[in-house]
């Protein structure tokens, strides 16, 4: 028979409440179970809020994706006309659109409205010697408008070429009568300078009878310009105006009176000039006109 002590009674109950009380402590400290957890919610939430926005972000993607291959196959559709238009006076609008229209029959049943070269159909119309510049542009229903900006010719450039108001050079492919043009010759890089020079020398001969039909630069850099009565006057590369100035003075003076009978007046002497007179069978002729 077991005998117990009040005492040890005593000591048993106060080491179950210290047990206790350690266990409640325990499960309240921090960093332990319940934090623990908390923790790992935060550190999944670092890897799924961006996997959640990349996914949206596709699907959005691949909805645009889609919509545009619609959008693409409704748009897309055969070319049902090819017009040429623009204010032209010299070029063959129709001519220019049999060319043109060799595009879409080499790509076939290619040739829809968003897949056909529109660089290419530009390069081939600007090609001809009168288109200046060419704007193309889709329509719906499907159709592809060229408009065309005609060539100003402003002055003839040696046998066959014009010059355009911006000095570039162009050959029609067929000659047209442009008698009423100034006619200019020089090297072909110096359009603009030879440009520049006939109107300055032009302006001594306002107001007047006689006036220049053309200007030449040789290629020493010398000037020679032809009056409308066919008289040439060589004025070198050296004070152009000058000598010009001198030989307006020489012409109207007494030249004018024999003007049918000259041939060439050159003024490049310092003191002078040297005038080629015609033959008499030329002269007879220039007289007759």
């Amino acid at each position: 028979m077991l005998h117990w002590r009040k005492q040890d009674i005593a000591q048993s109950s106060a080491t179950a409440v210290n047990q206790a009380a350690i266990g409640a402590v325990q499960n309240n400290q921090p960093g332990l179970s319940g934090e623990t957890g908390l923790s790992s919610m935060k550190m999944s939430d670092w890897y799924v809020r961006p996997a959640m926005i990349l996914t949206a972000f596709t699907l959005f993607c691949g909805l645009m994706y889609n919509a545009a291959v619609s959008l693409w196959q409704v748009l897309d559709r055969p070319i049902g006309q090819l017009s040429v238009s623009g204010n032209t006076q010299y070029l063959q609008p129709h001519k220019l659109l049999d060319k043109l229209a060799l595009i879409p029959r080499s790509a076939g049943a290619n040739a829809s409205l968003l897949s056909i070269d529109i660089h290419e159909l530009q390069q081939r119309a600007l090609e001809d010697p009168w288109v200046n510049s060419a704007a193309i542009k889709r329509q719906w229903p499907p159709a592809i408008k060229v408009t065309v900006e005609e060539q100003v010719a402003v002055a003839k450039w040696g046998k066959k070429g014009l010059l355009n108001h911006q000095g570039d050079i162009f050959i029609p492919e067929h000659a047209v009568a442009f008698d009423f043009l100034p006619l200019l010759n020089g090297p072909s890089t110096d359009t603009a300078r030879v440009m520049d020079q006939y109107h300055t020398l032009s302006q001594f001969f306002k107001g007047g009878e006689t006036y220049m039909l053309g200007l030449t630069l040789q290629a020493r850099g010398a000037w020679t310009l032809v009056l409308n009565n066919q008289i040439e006057v060589e004025l070198g590369r050296e004070q152009v105006l000058a000598r010009l100035r001198r030989f307006i003075q020489l012409y109207k003076g007494h030249l004018y009176r024999k003007g049918t009978q000259i041939e060439r007046v050159d003024v490049r002497y310092s003191n002078g000039v040297a005038v080629k007179w015609r033959p008499v069978l030329d002269q007879v002729k220039t007289n007759n006109k």
